[in-house]
């Protein structure tokens, strides 16, 4: 492992847990069994050692991501990206925490106007990759792009803040509800004739852009941060 992933797992441990707000760079140094300085040489500040937190996090969520859709005959689907996009997000607490905006773990860093995770959202593609899978044949071509994107950014804050409105003993599996919004999706959303493959390729394609735009605004200047 090299020191950086070490750092950046110190980190994740510590954020997830206590919060950005609460975790000092020192913290951070001691349960990565490195220095402070040490850290510095790999991260300007902190809020930077957070924006390439993210960075990893989101090549790893989509990673896993696509090999899930991969996985599902009908994953090229609205219904089946979103069923598996949700399985993907599960597994990740911090890209849990960034999509459902909380400020519990994502604390200043959430509202930082030159942290990377509001660069990308000034930057999202939604509802350019809803038009395009328009284009292939994959959602119907009578609904408005920006609509069904906001419809599914809902569907996915309601569920993955499901736990702070109701008892958790009475939300269902969340497999269960996927598979149901999955299905309710394609029902109204998708073509008979769709091609499954059309739309695994271009969420191939976007899924690819958007990680290196990711890293493109990581690379970006820090602006000074007090240590």
């Amino acid at each position: 492992m090299s020191r950086e992933d070490q750092i950046l797992d110190a980190a994740e441990a510590l954020i997830v847990h206590y919060g950005y707000d609460k975790t000092r760079v020192s913290e951070i140094a001691a349960e990565a069994g490195v220095s402070k300085g040490a850290i510095y040489l790999h991260f300007q500040s902190k809020q930077a050692l957070m924006d390439g937190l993210l960075v990893r996090a989101m090549e790893r969520y989509g990673e896993a991501w696509l090999e899930a859709v991969e996985a599902d005959p009908r994953g090229g689907t609205i219904g089946g990206m979103y069923r598996n996009v949700l399985k993907a997000v599960k597994n990740s607490p911090l890209i849990e925490a960034m999509m459902s905006q909380d400020p519990r773990v994502l604390g200043s860093y959430l509202h930082a106007p030159d942290g990377l995770l509001r660069r990308a959202q000034m930057r999202s593609m939604r509802a350019e990759f809803i038009a395009e899978m328009q284009a292939v044949g994959c959602v119907r071509d009578d609904v408005s792009p920006a609509v069904v994107a906001h419809v599914m950014d809902m569907l996915g804050y309601g569920l993955l803040g499901a736990g702070e409105m109701k008892p958790r003993e009475q939300i269902p599996p969340m497999e269960k509800t996927l598979e149901l919004i999955g299905e309710l999706l394609d029902a109204r959303l998708t073509p008979p004739e769709a091609q499954s493959d059309a739309g695994k390729a271009v969420l191939r394609r976007v899924m690819s852009e958007g990680q290196d735009m990711m890293r493109e605004l990581a690379r970006s200047p820090d602006e000074a941060e007090e240590r």
